[in-house]
C-alpha cells in the first residue's frame, strides 16, 4: 500500500509525496512549471543552459564534489528540460534522503553560475545541439515542431539554436533564472522508502528561504496549421514526421487519444508497424506518438524508409489513418490497445521515478493526484464509437502536417497529400 500526503510550505512551494514502504530507493524532484515555451525567441535554449548550469558548482561544491557525494552512496543525480517544465531530481536508497536533498537544495539554490563554467558549458551545449543535427531521426522531430506550432514558442527546440547559445550572456541568464525559478514555479515530489513528515522537515531548512515573489505564466494559445515541408538532406533515408492536431493534456478525451494512438502506431501490434514493417519490410522504425500539452496537442507518425519507397509510406499511412476515420476498430482490437496502456501504466509505476513524476505531472496539469483506478476508469469507458468520432475530427481533410528530410522532392510526395507546399 501506499500513502500520498501532500503540504504547502509558507512561502506557496507544494510538497507531494508517495510513502511505498517496499521499496528500497527514494526518488525526489524539484519541478520548475516553467520550459522552453515559456521563453522569448530571443532566449530560446536558457531553460536547458540553466539546467546544465546548476551542476556545475555552488560556493560550497564544486562539480566534481556534486559528482562525487552522489555517487558515493550509489545514487543518480539528474536533470531534464521539456516544454512546459524543468526538473532536477536525485535517486538514493531510502537512509539516504537527507544526503539527496542536500544536494538537491544546494544545486538549486546556491549555484554561482560562474563565468568560467558558463563559458565551459556553453561549448557542451554546441556540442549537443551538433549531434541533433547530425541525427536526422531526432532533427526530424525538431522541424515537425517548428513548422506544426509555427510562431509559437512551443514550436521552439528546448535545446535553443547555435547562434543564441553563442551569443547569450551570463547576466542574462542569471537574470531569467532569478525572475522564473521562483516558489510559486516549484513543485516538490519524492516516491518510494521515505516518511513525508521527515522530507518536509529537512526541505523546509532550505527552500523557506526562497523568496517570494509574483509570478504572472501567461499562456499564448497554441494553433497548428497543415504545412508540407521538404528538408532537402544528403542522408541514406528519408525521414517522415507526419502528424494532426489532438486533445490537449487537460482535456477528458485524452484518453481516446491515448487509445487511438495506441492503435495507430503504439507498439509491435499496431497498426503501422503491421503493415509497414512487418507485412511490406519498408522501414526498421515506424510509430505514432503523443506531444500533449496544457492548452494543445499534437499525434505524429515518424518513419525512416528509402527514398524510392517514400510515396508508397506516405499513401500506407495516409490509408490508415482514413481506415480509422471510416471503420470502427474491432472489439478485440480495442480491448488489447486498452491492456496495453494499463499494463504499460501499472509496470511504468515499479519504479519510484514514474511515481516521483507522475505526481508532479498530476500537480502541473490537473491541481490534484489523479488515482490510478480514475485512469484505469476513464481507459475503460473508450468505446468504438468514440474513437471513430475522435479520428473523423483529428484527421479532417487539410488537418495533416508533414516533413520529409533526406534526399526528397515533391515527386516523392503522392498527389492526395493536398496539403500546399
Amino acid at each position: 500500500m501506499s500513502k500520498i500526503q501532500k503540504t504547502r510550505l509558507e512561502n506557496g512551494i507544494h510538497v507531494i509525496t508517495e510513502e511505498v514502504h517496499d521499496f528500497q530507493s527514494a526518488s525526489i524532484g524539484i519541478w520548475v512549471n516553467i520550459g522552453s515555451r515559456d521563453e522569448m525567441e530571443n532566449e530560446n535554449g536558457v531553460s536547458h543552459f540553466i539546467e546544465h548550469l546548476l551542476f556545475k558548482g555552488t560556493e560550497k561544491r564544486s562539480a566534481r564534489d556534486i559528482a562525487r557525494e552522489i555517487e558515493s552512496v550509489g545514487g543518480i543525480l539528474n536533470a531534464f528540460t521539456g516544454r512546459e517544465y524543468t526538473c532536477f531530481y536525485a535517486k538514493v536508497l531510502g537512509d539516504d534522503i537527507p544526503l539527496a536533498i542536500d544536494l538537491l537544495s544546494d544545486i538549486f539554490l546556491n549555484s554561482r553560475f560562474a563565468q568560467k563554467e558558463v563559458e565551459k558549458e556553453r561549448l557542451v551545449v554546441l556540442q549537443e545541439i551538433k549531434m541533433i543535427e547530425d541525427t536526422p531521426d531526432d532533427l526530424v522531430h525538431d522541424i515537425f515542431a517548428a513548422n506544426f506550432w509555427k510562431g509559437h514558442s512551443i514550436g521552439m527546440p528546448v535545446i535553443g539554436s547555435a547562434d543564441i547559445i553563442k551569443s547569450i550572456k551570463r547576466d542574462a541568464i542569471l537574470r531569467y533564472f532569478r525572475n522564473a525559478y521562483l516558489p510559486h514555479t516549484v513543485i516538490i515530489t519524492a516516491a518510494g522508502n521515505l516518511k513525508h513528515s521527515k522530507l518536509v522537515r529537512l526541505l523546509r531548512r532550505s527552500f523557506e528561504e526562497m523568496e517570494c515573489r509574483p509570478f504572472n505564466r501567461k499562456i499564448k494559445q497554441a494553433k497548428p496549421a497543415p504545412f508540407l515541408v521538404l528538408e532537402r538532406k544528403k542522408l541514406e533515408q528519408v525521414h517522415i514526421c507526419l502528424g494532426v492536431p489532438s486533445p490537449s493534456q487537460s482535456e477528458p478525451a485524452r484518453y481516446k487519444a491515448y487509445l487511438l494512438n495506441t492503435i495507430l502506431g503504439g507498439g509491435m501490434s499496431s497498426r503501422l508497424f503491421h503493415e509497414i514493417r512487418e507485412k511490406r519490410g519498408l522501414a526498421y522504425s515506424v510509430y505514432s506518438y503523443l506531444n500533449l500539452y496544457l492548452d494543445a496537442g499534437a499525434l505524429v507518425v515518424y518513419a525512416g524508409v528509402s527514398k524510392d519507397n517514400t510515396k508508397r509510406t506516405i499513401d500506407l499511412i495516409l490509408k490508415e489513418v482514413g481506415k480509422l476515420r471510416r471503420e470502427p476498430v474491432s472489439q478485440d482490437e480495442l480491448n488489447i490497445a486498452k491492456e496495453q496502456l494499463k499494463g504499460g501504466m501499472l509496470l511504468g509505476l515499479e519504479t519510484t521515478e514514474n511515481r516521483m513524476t507522475k505526481l508532479a505531472r498530476d500537480e502541473i496539469y490537473f491541481k490534484r493526484t489523479v488515482p490510478i483506478r480514475e485512469i484505469i476508469r476513464e481507459i475503460e469507458k473508450v468505446t468504438q464509437d468514440d474513437l471513430m468520432e475522435l479520428a473523423s475530427d483529428m484527421f479532417a481533410n487539410g488537418s495533416i502536417g508533414m516533413v520529409a528530410m533526406g534526399d526528397v522532392s515533391r515527386k516523392n510526395i503522392p498527389g492526395t497529400f493536398n496539403v500546399p507546399c
